[in-house]
């Protein structure tokens, strides 16, 4: 366990660097190869390539979601078993994430699978692109459940201390997506379907290296029957604090539906495909947030957990500045070169010239996005629930779907556009707000870690 003391005594501008940049350049590196996946797709498929992507990936992504929440909730366990010395707990806390992954994630792809067709036309794959989304999707849902593996593992190695790994098995698929898109795409000439070969291989890569990191490598917490064995107040604790990342993706994908259909009802094919550029360009933007946001989460857990208040509130100070800052520079640089950006994806000149202002116009409140994704995620890493939840849901699900179907009544194709940064503003005031008002109890010495558990249960009964 001695690769977590130093969540407790290492500086904290210097342990955030440790685990927040490996794990930016993991997202950036995952952010890159969307990227020229689509710019493959869009050159050498074209427009309705683009849209069938737009449309299929939120689908998988819901899917292979309960594999990120069972990861995200049972690493803020995790990290707080570590905090507290217990390694019993630890060692629980992960045989039980192993179980309900595999679980459930092969459940999900059979429901798919079986309903493709609906699942398809509910996420707006219509007309031209109606075809060749099914192809993709029904290729991409082989990948899931590895999909599924690599993100529950990606956060529970982040949470036992080694970020590096972490990256690696975020970079691991990306390099394979970038190598394998030009062979399947245009060697072989394979379209749409070569581009989802590639991505489901690239899936296989990163569950095949984290499953041997856990075998093979340093981890002390072993793949063992024993743990694995279901224990019900585990399960209950991860799916509560996991349910936050659930709601939060499944709110995205209920966006996606309302989207994508405002998208084609208001601007048809080109519609999806300029939002699908738009959406790889936003992955690009988020990845320093997103970063910083992953790397705080285990080291407020752990100090959390060991009752230090002064180095949580400090971490959380800390992580919100550099994430704004760094947010602050790309904003700037997409409002220059949104042009430029539009360009790498096609060579369409109607489509690039009509994406240019969408992208300027989508990403006003950019430098916002710290506040609302890193607060929401520090009341998830002290085991509050109920407000982190809450807070995930704020952007999606109280502001953007509800503008989505509004503004465009009045503002056309535009009105969807203007409804992203008026999200990201009310949801960073309300984030700030909630903070503020809120004063979490941190767990006396003499309390164990148990209790804290109890106090969590009762915040997601409604008992804060």
């Amino acid at each position: 366990m001695k690769s977590t003391e130093k969540f407790g005594t290492a500086p904290l501008s210097k342990l955030l660097a440790e685990q927040a940049i490996p794990a930016a350049v993991g997202i950036l590196t995952m952010s890159i190869y969307a990227i020229v996946d689509t710019i493959y797709v869009g050159h050498f498929v074209g427009p309705e390539g683009i849209g069938a992507i737009t449309v299929v990936l939120p689908i998988t992504f819901l899917i292979s979601s309960i594999g990120m929440a069972i990861g995200v909730g049972g690493s803020s366990v995790l990290s707080r078993a570590l905090g507290d010395n217990n390694t019993e707990k630890a060692f629980k806390t992960f045989g039980n994430q192993v179980m309900m992954t595999i679980t459930l994630a092969i459940f999900f792809v059979l429901l798919g699978a079986f309903f493709t067709d609906d699942i398809i036309h509910a996420f707006g794959g219509k007309g031209d692109i109606e075809e060749p989304a099914i192809a993709y999707f029904n290729i991409l849902l082989i990948g899931v459940p590895f999909l599924a593996w690599s993100m529950m593992s990606n956060n529970v190695i982040r949470s036992e201390g080694y970020p590096r790994v972490a990256m690696f098995a975020m970079i691991i698929p990306a390099i394979l997506n970038i190598i394998l898109d030009p062979i399947f795409i245009i060697a072989l000439d394979m379209g749409i379907e070569g581009a989802a070969w590639a991505t489901t291989i690239s899936y296989m890569g990163s569950a095949a290296f984290t499953l041997r990191h856990f075998i093979y490598g340093k981890s002390v917490l072993k793949i063992s029957v024993e743990y694995c064995s279901p224990s019900v107040p585990i399960i209950k604790e991860i799916s509560a604090l996991g349910s936050v990342t659930l709601a939060r993706q499944g709110v995205i994908s209920v966006l996606a539906v309302v989207l994508n259909n405002s998208l084609y009802f208001y601007g048809g094919g080109q519609g999806l495909a300029i939002y699908g550029i738009v959406n790889r360009v936003l992955m690009f933007a988020n990845f320093p947030v997103l970063g910083i946001t992953q790397g705080f989460v285990p080291i407020v857990g752990y100090n959390f957990g060991a009752r230090l208040k002064d180095r949580v509130q400090k971490i959380l100070r800390i992580s919100i500045a550099w994430a704004s800052g760094i947010s602050l520079l790309l904003f700037i640089l997409l409002m220059t070169f949104a042009a430029d950006i539009s360009g790498l994806f096609t060579s369409d000149q109607s489509l690039i010239k009509e994406t240019t202002p969408v992208i300027r116009t989508v990403f006003l409140a950019t430098p916002l996005l710290a506040v609302s994704l890193i607060i929401s995620a520090y009341f998830q890493a002290i085991g509050r629930a109920a407000p982190a939840l809450f807070l995930a849901l704020t952007k999606q699900g109280i502001f953007l779907i509800p503008l989505v179907l509004i503004l465009p009544l009045y503002f056309g194709i535009h009105g969807v556009w203007m409804a992203f940064p008026i999200a990201d503003v009310g949801a960073a005031l309300i984030s700030f707000i909630y903070y503020k008002l809120s004063h979490p109890k941190y767990p006396k010495k003499a309390v164990l870690l148990k209790e804290v558990d109890q106090i969590s249960t009762s915040e997601i009964l409604g008992n804060e």
